[in-house]
């Protein structure tokens, strides 16, 4: 069995198993990209932004950046101003209270989980990641601009 399937005492990472008090003064991460699918029968997308949530900080983020350029060269008639409300409306959810609407009282985790739900819509969430970091605000504007920008 790999280590990616042993789930016993510790926390999978992608490729290392951590134990309480191995990770140092870091914690797990879970992060996913979030796509813009403006043609969802071509399966083409843009990067245009990163989710992520750490449980023990009790943090979810979200960090966009839409290459207009890139996305109009996808689609011509793309509506642009709202892709940006939509991205828009994700960094609100994850800064939960009044601007979250109906989830400003669920609890990071709760917030994080339904973003990452599979959707059909123009913006749509990648696939969850983990990593280990000590600091949850700046590991999302690193990966904005590792696998965004």
């Amino acid at each position: 069995m790999s280590e990616r399937h042993i789930h016993m005492a510790g926390h999978v990472t992608e490729r290392h198993i951590t134990r309480p008090g191995q990770g140092g003064d870091r914690d797990v991460f879970e992060y996913a990209l979030l796509r813009i699918v403006p043609r969802v029968e071509r399966g083409e997308c843009v990067n245009a932004g990163v989710l992520l949530y750490c449980r023990a900080q009790a943090y979810v983020g979200a960090r966009t950046h839409l290459d207009e350029a890139r996305l109009l060269a996808l689609d011509p008639g793309v509506d642009v101003a709202g892709v940006r409300a939509a991205l828009g409306a994700v960094e609100r959810v994850c800064a939960g209270g009044e601007g979250a609407g109906q989830a400003a009282g669920d609890d990071a985790g709760r917030r994080f989980r339904w973003l990452i739900a599979p959707r059909s819509t123009i913006v749509q969430p990648g696939p969850v990641h983990t990593g280990l970091t000590a600091d949850p605000v700046a590991e999302t504007e690193r990966l904005l601009d590792l696998l965004v920008r």
